[in-house]
């Protein structure tokens, strides 16, 4: 059977370097009014995405909610198609109609991006179940935050997952804060790791600013689903350096809970363990960091020329086309004593409404990214 890649660890440190570039310019060119909708960013977490692809192998599935952009990067999609999919390009890993809370990758099984909190957590079960039922050997990961714990179908994904013992690991990347209400105020529990106990599965808490120790954890876990199926949550605790989304301030929390938290940046802290250990200099960082931002901004010029879907497409992805899979649609229609195709070429067409309709979150912070890029260049104080 295949064994995860071993990754070079200066390779992941480049993964999440483009990751918090592409971030950033994400951020400037959403201020710029070229992205429409909601932005949710990943800039701090990024040790947790990466820890996750260094322990997987590409054929395992990943499985996330709206903060989604780091996960398709890190899977392989390429910045092209990510930044495209913001902009609303045909070009885009969901060909422009996702937007950013539903990238969707098949080829790298980055299986979404989903917007309704908690939702995607028992679409992850099911994935899981499939792997099982077909004799897959095949872990599925699926990441969420703090805020889905609470949900009901986040409890019902768990206790089937522990009743059919499947292969899937439920990582919770506890941030601390679910949009702008702490944990402390919306858990009954002390610890969120502790959830795992009422569905007899192994829980763990990581440091999710430690690539290492995400990568590491995450390993030994999978080598254990690898060898008796069975479900397990990860506790992984980061944080967000931005608001929740780019309409948020933050202002919930202090100057002085996000510079302590700026302490433990995950790419400065991995910059320090690896020049420490003479892996890394810092002309090669430099490049590190030149390329991603490169390859970023050639991703906006990508995205700028890129084509938005045609009109004629808006009804492409609604109907199933004569002679593929409808059955539900088929059968309801027939009861009717109107056929499929009668249905659809009957259907009134919506009226476009003229420039572009895209919904704007506005009100984004401009300052963070200044900061954000001193963090991640800077040396770290604490390994």
């Amino acid at each position: 059977m295949p064994q995860p890649e071993q990754r070079d660890e200066v390779e992941m440190l480049a993964m999440m370097l483009l990751i918090r570039r592409f971030e950033e310019r994400a951020s400037q060119q959403y201020q710029a009014q070229k992205i429409g909708g909601f932005c949710h960013l990943y800039i701090g977490q990024e040790a947790v995405v990466a820890g996750a692809v260094a322990a997987t192998r590409p054929d395992d599935y990943f499985i996330t909610a709206y903060r989604d952009h780091a996960h398709a990067l890190a899977r392989g999609t390429s910045a092209d198609a990510c930044m495209a999919e913001l902009f609303g390009k045909v070009t885009g890993c969901s060909r422009g109609l996702g937007g950013s809370m539903h990238y969707f990758d098949k080829a790298n099984h980055m299986y979404g991006g989903h917007a309704i909190v908690g939702a995607h957590v028992p679409l992850a079960a099911g994935m899981a179940f499939a792997s099982k039922y077909r004799k897959e050997d095949r872990v599925t990961l699926c990441f969420f935050g703090d805020g889905a714990i609470n949900q009901g179908g986040f409890h019902e994904a768990l206790n089937l997952a522990g009743l059919f013992k499947l292969p899937v690991i439920f990582i919770c990347e506890n941030n601390f804060f679910a949009m702008g209400t702490s944990v402390k105020r919306s858990t009954s529990l002390k610890e969120i790791v502790d959830r795992a106990e009422g569905y007899d599965m192994p829980g763990e808490v990581v440091d999710g600013m430690s690539f290492r120790e995400v990568r590491d954890k995450l390993g030994e876990i999978i080598a254990s689903i690898r060898k008796d199926p069975h479900p397990a949550f990860v506790e992984a605790r980061t944080y967000r350096y931005r608001g929740h989304s780019m309409s948020d301030p933050a202002s919930y929390r202090t100057k002085e809970e996000l510079e302590k938290f700026r302490l433990e940046d995950p790419i400065t802290r991995m910059r320090a363990q690896l020049t420490r250990e003479g892996k890394l200099t810092n002309e090669e960082f430099d490049k590190l960091d030149k390329s991603a931002k490169e390859r970023v901004m050639a991703s906006v010029k990508f995205a700028e020329k890129s084509a938005e879907p045609p009109l004629e497409d808006l009804y492409k992805y609604t109907y199933v086309a004569e002679g593929e899979s409808g059955v539900a649609f088929k059968e309801s229609s027939e009861q009717e004593g109107v056929s499929p195709a009668k249905a659809r070429a009957t259907k009134p067409a919506r009226q476009s409404p003229p420039g572009k309709s895209r919904r704007s979150d506005d009100g984004a912070s401009k300052n963070g990214d200044a900061a954000d890029t001193a963090a991640a260049t800077s040396g770290s104080k604490k390994a």
